[in-house]
């Protein structure tokens, strides 16, 4: 027994030692002029990068190794708000090992710096609305599934109990769960300074799991099966269990890169469902023409049904080209829309300035 003990001391004696020979590393570690620098430790590596959401497609951030095996890189300045990002070691993609906020994906999980600093976006001292996580059985798919629900600040007062609210139905996008507009966009922050500021109505905000396929699943057959939970499923499951105004008139549905596809491809297909439809930074269906040739030739019907179809997108983003000739279709059939082209990549920090 003797012997086992003092060979219990001697192994915690060699990990305290090699664990005394691992620099303690702060990352990310943000100043006070917004920039940021990210450090990992990785003595055998011979090649880190930097991967993050306000970097161009295929542009790289090379890390630089110092003598104690830690890899530095620094960013921005950026703006207010929560960026995802990662490293790449001899070509495995990780998160950050240091750093306890993640964002959870689909496929991988990344990590979230938080950039301080006054936006619409930022949580502000005002009336708060809940989200809400519901977990139900999809009769259209066949699975458990889960949906994010915000609900204003006056939802819950007593004497707005019979109140009823319009529905705005807000999709992420590839690689994203239910969580994301919440997690990284922000969306309840955006609603509840919004409406506090008296630049929004009151409204219930419904982020349900885009991917009805398997993730990697062939893009048409994602949308289609997405199409019937979301008709079947997710909207009468909401006008079932909250207080909402429904009709056309009343529900608008956005969506950001995958999810602004949906939108698109949903809106056009049920014209008699939304009156609102916007597509950010929109993965716009490649048939779109002549999947929706009857649409496009009757674009009174279109102007009458939809009181509103808003595209946005960044000059840097990689779908920028994709989204110019969709509103340029859209213009030569007759079809009113607004297109807001910014400075920006794919990323959030575009999507929650969108939103808002």
């Amino acid at each position: 027994m003797k012997r086992f003990h003092n060979l219990s001391i001697l192994l915690f004696l060699c990990a305290a030692s090699l664990l005394a020979q691992i620099p303690n590393v702060v990352s990310p570690e943000v100043h006070d002029d917004t920039t940021a620098t990210f450090r990992v430790y990785a003595p055998k590596a011979e090649k880190v990068l930097l991967l993050g959401d306000w970097l161009k497609r295929g542009e790289d951030a090379p890390m630089t190794k110092g003598g104690d095996g830690v890899w530095t890189a620094k960013a921005g300045p950026l703006p207010p708000g929560a960026f995802i990002y990662g490293f790449e070691i001899d070509g495995l993609q990780i998160p950050d090992p240091s750093n306890a906020s993640v964002k959870i994906r689909a496929d991988r999980v990344g990590s979230l710096v938080h950039i301080p600093g006054d936006a619409v976006w930022a949580a502000r001292d005002v009336p708060h609305g809940n989200v809400d996580i519901n977990f139900h059985k999809s009769a259209a798919l066949g699975d458990t599934r889960w949906m994010f629900v915000y609900t204003p600040a006056s939802y819950d007062v007593a004497k707005n109990r019979s109140k009823t609210y319009p529905v705005l139905y807000l999709l992420h996008g590839n690689n994203d769960t239910a969580a994301g507009w919440t997690m990284v966009g922000n969306a309840n922050y955006i609603l509840d300074n919004l409406i506090a500021e008296a630049k929004a109505q009151e409204m219930i905000v419904v982020m349900p799991f885009g991917h009805a396929a398997p993730y990697g699943a062939p893009g048409g057959t994602n949308t289609q099966q997405f199409t019937d939970y979301l008709l079947k499923d997710v909207i009468p499951m909401i006008e079932g269990k909250y207080r909402v105004k429904t009709g056309a008139a009343n529900l608008a549905l956005v969506g950001l890169s995958m999810g602004g596809g949906q939108a698109i491809n949903i809106g056009f297909s049920n014209l008699d469902k939304f009156s609102v439809v916007g597509s950010f930074s929109g993965a716009i269906p490649g048939d779109f023409e002549t999947h929706f040739a009857s649409e496009l030739a009757k674009p009174d019907l279109v102007n009458r049904r939809l009181a509103l179809l808003w595209i946005g997108c960044g000059k840097d983003d990689f779908l920028h080209q994709r989204n110019q000739e969709f509103s340029a279709l859209l213009k030569a059939k007759g079809i009113k829309h607004t297109l807001e082209i910014t400075e920006g990549v794919h990323n959030y920090e575009a999507w929650r300035r969108y939103l808002a």
